[in-house]
């Protein structure tokens, strides 16, 4: 087989040859970069300490727990109808091309809806929006129907499973993907921390401050009746500290009334690339784990590809 290979290398066309080589190229850089994104995230799972919900500080933190729905409106998928905490789907469409077939997606989406996280102190909203979520419920049908009407089973991701699949895939015309996180699973969550209202919030008043004169200055009108006291038009350093007085007594009674509220958990994303989002039905362990395969195989992808690139094009060079 070596040798095969290196005839072609050898006498190849050079379109063919340069479009393998790049290639090659791209998949040894991605292994790289995705070694580096799953090790770093690994990392920062291990190295940060689960805090408890009650005590914890505000900021990037980690929970461990059970994920449950908030009052009100329960959450469903839209495929399955099955309630949830979190979905997402996907609907796609098998598409012919002479003898190629595609599957093209043609509906997806993905839950937004807050939903709670308990431990045995107390309790923390989470907003998935932005998270990167791991389930351990995630399944794969087919049907002739864009809509199906219910789920008649799934297949595992064994290689019996992906065999079954591509032969149900191949006389169905559309298929379905549904991942969930069910109310009452444990939950694992690392992401931003904050506290609102309860006399132990942290409030900022001078940003608060700044922002309320942001609000008041989009209504130009108002503000310059209210505080544009000798009506020549526009308002001085005067009557600009009457605005910032004003504004700082606001918020000062609203921050009053903050703190006599109970006192609400969010977590939500970071905007910190550098300190991911991350929402699992699986144990801290376990994803750790997963993410260490996903390493240890994108290294892989790294050495091989590159090792085979580089020998590739030393051949060629040779000839």
């Amino acid at each position: 087989m070596l040798n095969t290979l290196k005839e072609w290398v050898i006498i190849s066309p050079s379109d063919d040859f340069w479009l393998w080589s790049t290639g090659l190229v791209v998949a040894a850089i991605t292994g790289f970069f995705f070694a580096f994104h799953v090790t770093h995230k690994k990392r920062i799972i291990e190295d940060t300490p689960t805090s408890k919900i009650r005590s914890a500080a505000q900021g990037y933190i980690e929970l461990v727990g059970h994920g449950y729905l908030m009052d009100g409106q329960p959450i469903a998928s839209p495929l399955t109808g099955k309630s949830c905490t979190w979905y997402e789907y996907r609907v796609e469409e098998r598409r012919q091309s002479g003898k190629r077939t595609e599957w093209k997606t043609i509906r997806k989406g993905i839950s937004d809806e807050l939903f709670l996280i308990k431990d045995e102190t107390g309790e923390c909203v989470i907003d998935p929006e932005g998270a990167n979520v791991t389930v351990s419920d995630s399944r794969v049908w087919y049907g002739h129907s864009s809509s199906p009407s219910a789920n008649p089973g799934s297949v595992k991701a064994s290689a019996m499973g992906r065999f079954t699949r591509s032969l149900i895939g191949s006389v169905n015309k559309y298929r379905y993907t549904e991942k969930l996180l069910h109310s009452g699973e444990s939950l694992y969550a690392i992401g931003f921390y904050k506290t609102v209202g309860g006399s132990g919030a942290k409030l900022d008043v001078n940003e608060d401050v700044r922002e309320l004169i942001r609000e008041w200055k989009t209504d130009t009108e108002k503000l310059m009746k209210q505080f544009d006291t000798d009506k020549d038009g526009e308002l001085d350093l005067q009557e600009w500290q009457k605005v910032r007085e004003a504004a700082y007594k606001k918020v000062m009674e609203k921050h009053d009334e903050q703190k006599l509220l109970p006192p609400v958990h969010l977590m939500g994303k970071t905007n910190d690339r550098r300190r991911p989002y991350i929402l699992s039905a699986l144990a801290q362990d376990d994803l750790t784990k997963k993410l260490h395969i996903y390493s240890l195989l994108s290294i892989g992808v790294f050495l091989i590809a590159g090792s085979l690139v580089t020998w590739m094009i030393s051949i060629r060079l040779a000839s």
